[in-house]
């Protein structure tokens, strides 16, 4: 099968001449009378221009099939073929990328086993980040953890920034969160996942994945594109890590933001995601703190949910967003908030309360208008964030 790429060229390229460098370059290359009795093979190995358009701005979107033979079924290796080192060679952006179904690494949970660890199928899920994200002990941590799982929180994850330091050192930060998680569960039945944030050195990043699955962690976190997708694929492909990856999006504006280069958030943050053993995906939501594109928010979201990967929109989101998410994403969704939690007037177990107040409001069409909003969670929230971005 093929696997296609869109390319975006801006007005004064030659999008034409540019896709057959692309076909050529990014292939096979070109060859000589030595190899003339296996031009047939050689020639299996071309990608060939199928589709190209002019768009009314003057740009050109021009559509690329590649053997999928010339490729290993990774990421990896796909955009090396795809962009490598084309992606020097002057203004052009990925704005797509279509798999084959069978393409990469399918989520070890996903959104069914997620919610069948929480024992949660009817709602969307909660998730907090540890705030301040530097600075704490692992007592700290412990605390917070303490007070929002106990206020009915799904999910807290480690800030991405939070590496293995010595004020908070991983498994120290593990071992005390433990401790919490295994009361909450003794104490109201609920289990509450914390995604470790894994960090490191290459040699060392899958066998401490190992090991903080074996000293209990229940969920991982991994900043992506900074340790790359053959760190994501290694960690989903072991059977040792029995537990979901959280995939943090740091570093894809730079990947992504320049209109003309890169690649769009679409693929890096949706298509490649679903193809890399994701089993839940951040990135950030139109309504939030970072400006992003409704239509690519929700090609995301669709690319992800096709293969069965938790949405999690993120960054500024807030109790007085919840029906606009709701209208957007449904029940299938993970609402992820720092300061939406952390920084609740009433303090971060009232944080949660409004969350899940916010979901009830929603479910039963009642107003989020704050005068009309009785005492509580909910209203301080709203007092303080307001209703929509």
């Amino acid at each position: 099968m093929a696997i296609e790429v869109d390319y975006r060229f801006p007005p004064g390229v030659d999008a034409q001449k540019q896709a057959k460098v692309i076909a050529v370059g990014q292939t096979v290359g070109t060859w000589d009378a030595r190899f003339a009795d296996r031009e047939e093979t050689l020639r299996s190995h071309l990608a060939e221009v199928v589709k190209g358009i002019t768009e009314p701005d003057g740009s050109s979107l021009v559509t690329i099939s590649f053997p999928e033979a010339n490729v290993e079924n990774d990421i990896s290796s796909l955009l090396t073929m795809i962009f490598g080192k084309y992606s020097m060679a002057g203004a052009a952006k990925v704005m797509a990328v279509r798999l084959p179904e069978h393409y990469g690494r399918r989520p070890k949970l996903g959104i069914k086993g997620i919610r069948e660890r929480l024992g949660v199928d009817k709602r969307p899920l909660i998730m907090a980040i540890f705030k301040p994200a530097l600075g704490l002990a692992a007592d700290d941590h412990a605390a917070i953890l303490q007070e929002v799982a106990s206020a009915g929180l799904d999910i807290i994850k480690d800030d991405e920034i939070m590496a293995d330091l010595e004020v908070a050192p991983t498994l120290k930060r593990l071992q005390a969160c433990r401790q919490v998680l295994d009361t909450v569960k003794q104490q109201t039945g609920r289990t509450v996942l914390y995604a470790v944030n894994v960090t490191g050195s290459a040699h060392q990043l899958i066998e401490k994945a190992r090991l903080l699955v074996r000293e209990g962690a229940n969920a991982l976190l991994l900043n992506v594109l900074t340790y790359g997708f053959s760190v994501l694929d290694a960690l989903a492909a072991d059977p040792e890590i029995n537990v979901p990856i959280f995939a943090h999006p740091a570093l894809a504006g730079a990947l992504c933001a320049a209109p003309d280069y890169g690649m769009a958030y679409s693929v890096v943050l949706g298509a490649l995601m679903a193809h890399s053993g994701a089993d839940a995906v951040l990135y950030p939501a139109h309504y939030g703190s970072l400006p992003f594109d409704p239509k690519e928010e929700a090609q995301i979201r669709d690319s992800l949910r096709s293969r069965n990967v938790f949405p999690v929109p993120s960054a500024g989101i807030h109790p007085g967003i919840v029906p606009q998410v709701l209208q957007d994403y449904a029940q299938e969704v993970i609402l992820n908030a720092g300061t939406g939690i952390m920084d609740h007037p009433d303090g971060s177990g009232a944080g949660v309360k409004a969350f899940l107040e916010a979901l009830e409001y929603v479910q039963q069409g009642q107003s989020f208008q704050p005068e009309i909003l009785p005492q509580g969670a909910l209203r301080r929230a709203i007092e303080k964030w307001g209703i929509g971005n």
